[in-house]
This record gives C-alpha cells, sequence and structure tokens, in this order.
C-alpha cells in the first residue's frame, strides 16, 4: 500500500493544502493520504487566539472530504507534546507492515530537513515528496536531494504543482481574505466556532 502522509498545524486549513495534497495524491497514487494535525509544532509557538487542536482535527476532517482517499488522523494530537515527524513515521512504519510511506513537504521543509531532529529516521521511513512550485524549486529540490542520498540514503520524489501562494497566518489575519482562501465548508465551521476574527 502507498501512503501519503501530509502534517501540519493546520491552522487553518487553506486552498493551499487542499492544492497540494491532491497533486501528491494524482502524482503518486496514494492509496491514502493521511493529513495528520500537529500537537505542539516543534519549530514555532502557535500564535494567540489559534484554534484548539480539537477545533484543527475537526477543519481538517472536513478539508479530507475534498480530497479523494484522504483521512485525518488524530495519532499527534493523542500523543501529546511536541510533535516529531520521526516518531509519527516510526509509529505508522509499525501500524502499517509491508506499506511504502510517502512524507509529503514543501521545498523550504527539504532545504532544512538536516536540521530537524532524527532526520535520518525521517530518510529511512519515507520517500520525500516535495511539492516544487517552479523550476527554482525543482533545482533547489534536486541539490538538497542529491546531498540527503549521499548522506543518508534519501529517496526523494518531485511533485510538480504551481503555486497558490497562501500562508495561515495570512487567512488568519483578515475575515474576507480567509473566505477567499479556505474551502467553503472550512469557512462555515470558523465563523460557527467564532475562531481567529
Amino acid at each position: 500500500m502507498r501512503i501519503g502522509i501530509m502534517g501540519g498545524t493546520f491552522n487553518p486549513p487553506h486552498n493551499g493544502h487542499v492544492h497540494a495534497a491532491r497533486q501528491a495524491a494524482q502524482a503518486l497514487e496514494f492509496d491514502r493520504l493521511l493529513l495528520i494535525p500537529d500537537n505542539l509544532p516543534p519549530h514555532k509557538t502557535l500564535p494567540k487566539g489559534s484554534a484548539t487542536g480539537e477545533q484543527r482535527l475537526e477543519m481538517t476532517r472536513r478539508m479530507a472530504k475534498l480530497i479523494p482517499g484522504a483521512e485525518a488522523s488524530d495519532m499527534e494530537l493523542r500523543r501529546g507534546g511536541r510533535s516529531y515527524s520521526a516518531e509519527t513515521l516510526r509509529c505508522l512504519t509499525a501500524d502499517n507492515p509491508g506499506s511504502t510511506l510517502y512524507f509529503i513537504m514543501g521545498t523550504d521543509m527539504l532545504l532544512t530537513l538536516d536540521k530537524w531532529r532524527e532526520p535520518e529516521v525521517i530518510c529511512r521511513l519515507a520517500t520525500l515528496a516535495v511539492i516544487a512550485r517552479d523550476e527554482a524549486d525543482r533545482t533547489a529540490i534536486a541539490h538538497k536531494a542529491a546531498w540527503l542520498k549521499d548522506k543518508w540514503q534519501a529517496r526523494v520524489e518531485i511533485v510538480d504543482c504551481p503555486a497558490l501562494t497562501i500562508s495561515s497566518t495570512e487567512v488568519r489575519a483578515d475575515r474576507q481574505r480567509c473566505r477567499d482562501m479556505v474551502p467553503a465548508e472550512i469557512f462555515a465551521y470558523i465563523e460557527q466556532q467564532k475562531l481567529y476574527f
């Protein structure tokens, strides 16, 4: 089985997440795609006024309905503490013997992967499915992929995905921008829960 994994704070999930997930699922023909909101991101603090873990999970469930084969997972929320990708991949490997895992990430994430916790474990347990927005991204990915392959035998697949440049920070900053950048099902939940604004 081919299992895609997309993690993030999903605070909130937006059209950029949906677009990237669909492109990766189509390009790499996943049998399943797990969307995993983190509990506490290791590299940043959740900003004041953020949705709770349960609210982020519900928004992620709504996002999953928009992507064929996708499902939301609460595994990092249940585990608690800081959410480390290496630990998540260990759990998924144990739970899915014989499956091939694809860890979806953006170009910026790949370029800093060697600074993450246990990058060698991430490279061993999953193929890195890296979203390339343009030719400059492709060049940067290819260069870093060669370095990671030499250092940790990393397997890297490039997913061409013309940019939908959206950040969750932008989405949270303005109600109208949020309405424009977030799927309707998720915006309705944001309104119902009185999140962000």
